[in-house]
């Protein structure tokens, strides 16, 4: 629970310092507010959880990921809000394990392409967050623990968020711009590289 709420701490904390980055990636594709909307939606979740005592790892997340519906503008308020809610809804536990997490991992993915029915290589969130799910599934079916997981996902997140750069997007705002949106990486992926690398953060050993 604690580390969940670390987490959480760790996400806003990354996403104000590269605030500027996000709306500057989203300037070229978008509507040049994903870092203002992130930043108000983690700072607001922050200040959500200061306020509650949420008693299980999920508590914490669900808390979250209502706070970001309500919160933040635009897609990304229901897609991020989406994926922390069932993040949360599958942890309904005072601590989560590698297995334990890794399964809710995959319910916040299932939700969030439920939500924008986006794909793998449409320049969006889902290029960074599905090799995250794979790497740290990866690990922990290979005995890596919790840190080790954590770590293979931030590094797989990175990854996809970089080979979003030559897509052409065909999900979002992104996709009204048809063969312009290439050369440009994606905002989503990027803040959901900066989401993945604050957990291994979070958890470093």
């Amino acid at each position: 629970m604690d580390r969940a709420r670390a987490w959480v701490q760790a996400i806003a904390a990354a996403v104000a310092k590269n605030k500027d980055l996000l709306t500057q990636l989203d300037s070229a594709i978008g509507d040049a507010d994903h870092g203002t909307n992130m930043d108000r939606g983690f700072s607001a979740a922050t200040a959500a959880l200061a306020d509650s005592a949420p008693e299980t790892v999920g508590a914490v997340l669900v808390t979250t990921g209502t706070t970001l519906i309500s919160v933040v503008g635009g897609a990304s308020g229901p897609l991020y809000g989406s994926a922390f809610r069932a993040l949360g809804k599958a942890l309904d536990t005072p601590v989560a394990d590698t297995e334990q997490f890794a399964v809710a991992l995959a319910a916040g993915l299932q939700s969030v392409q439920k939500l924008g029915a986006a794909t793998p290589g449409d320049k969006t969130m889902i290029d960074a967050f599905t090799p995250a799910l794979a790497a740290f599934r990866l690990a922990a079916d290979s005995g890596g623990d919790f840190a080790a997981a954590a770590h293979a996902a931030a590094d797989a997140a990175e990854e996809g968020m970089r080979a979003t750069t030559p897509m052409q997007a065909r999900k979002g705002r992104a996709s009204y711009l048809g063969a312009r949106s290439v050369g440009h990486q994606d905002p989503g992926a990027t803040s959901t590289a900066l989401i993945f690398r604050a957990l291994a953060d979070t958890v470093a050993p």
